[in-house]
């Protein structure tokens, strides 16, 4: 049977590219404006084609002739403007790409695609934008949606809902329905079995501006951290942030699943789940840094890698170099948990159509 084949808009580190390729599916390109976080992108992904290029330039046409068949379109426009957290302005530009995405999908006539976003876009000042977004294809395509999925239901160290609308054209697919999600959820795991493993690993150098680490103290591995670690079992972006005396002495005080009361930042529990991470801004609107939740044990705010792997990144994923752009990379992707379950579920709708197809002829 054919290889499902689809395109990554807003594609960002790659966590839609990641869950598709984990469920079989292959990423035949993948597009994001942002030169900066999708600047891994090629390393993760070296054979996909990836293209810095504004959403709004593409075109249906040019997509299928440069790209051959494509099957389905993903992708999370930005979210910034229609976050709950934000200024939901109208009149942000970002806003509109929406729409694009949308208007990719109309072009393209893929057989089913993907859009998330933050719950935000559900609310009543948003909800119109996203409706007229969705004429634009709703003759062609059985939606569903918006839905939220959160992905510690899907087995990820992250208590991080999202919102999601697919669709199946009506032509080529079986119908979604929310049940059909069910059979992907996986029991919660815990900070604990998401990172605990990463404690006393040693520095062995940089390698390209990445710091590089490698376990090394016995510890027990749980099955989340096991299917996270590379075979070798080293990994970068562990550097820990310096605090001055102030901090650590306020961090301290925390007890675990606490909140510091200055800084907003929560203490992770060894037995919970970590809370949605943040991205932070750009350079653009002020290089603001997103408040990074403090590790249950250690006197800091976690470490890229240990974000990387409560989201549900494996530790051969690389970010950036820096931990700024790491964070928003990892704060605007979508859990790779999520996005396999996805695939996994559309995969199996799409096989029963060629299926049922093959044995009506």
């Amino acid at each position: 049977m054919e290889r499902i084949r689809i395109i990554d808009l807003f594609s960002g580190c790659g966590g839609f590219s990641l869950g598709a390729h984990q469920a079989g599916i292959d990423v035949v390109a993948a597009f994001d404006n942002d030169p900066v976080l999708a600047s891994s992108f090629p390393i993760n992904f070296p054979n996909v084609k990836m293209h810095i290029r504004d959403v709004s330039d593409l075109k249906g046409e040019d997509l299928r002739t440069e790209n051959g068949k494509i099957d389905g379109v993903v992708g999370g426009p930005p979210c910034q403007g229609f976050s709950a957290i934000g200024k939901r302005i109208p009149a942000d530009p970002r806003r509109q790409l929406l729409q694009e995405f949308f208007r990719v999908v109309k072009e393209v006539r893929p057989s089913f695609f993907v859009m998330e976003n933050v719950g935000g876009l559900a609310y009543a000042d948003a909800r119109g934008e996203l409706d007229a977004a969705l004429n634009l294809v709703c003759e062609q395509y059985n939606c569903l949606g918006p839905i939220t999925l959160n992905a510690a239901e899907f087995g990820a160290a992250t208590d991080r809902s999202r919102l999601f609308v697919l669709g199946t054209h009506k032509d080529e697919c079986e119908s979604l329905t929310v049940s059909d999600f069910n059979k992907e959820k996986r029991p919660c795991e815990t900070v604990k079995s998401a990172i605990s493993d990463l404690q006393g690993s040693a520095f062995l150098g940089e390698e390209n501006g990445f710091d590089v680490w490698k376990i090394t103290a016995e510890h027990e591995v749980s099955n989340y951290a096991g299917s996270l670690r590379a075979r070798d079992e080293c990994f970068t972006g562990h550097r820990t942030t310096q605090h001055c005396v102030r901090v650590v002495r306020r961090f301290s005080e925390l007890p675990q699943g606490g909140l510091d009361k200055i800084g907003r930042h929560r203490r992770l529990s060894w037995k919970g789940q970590c809370p949605a991470l943040r991205a932070g801004t750009g350079s653009d609107r002020g290089s603001y840094q997103s408040v990074r939740p403090v590790h249950p044990e250690y006197d800091r705010v976690i470490t890229v890698r240990e974000a990387a792997r409560l989201q549900g990144f494996p530790d051969s994923h690389l970010f950036h170099p820096t931990t700024w752009h790491s964070f928003r990379m990892i704060g605007n992707s979508v859990s790779p948990f999520v996005a396999q379950g996805i695939f996994r579920v559309i995969s199996g709708k799409l096989q029963y159509g060629e299926a049922e197809t093959a044995v009506a002829g």
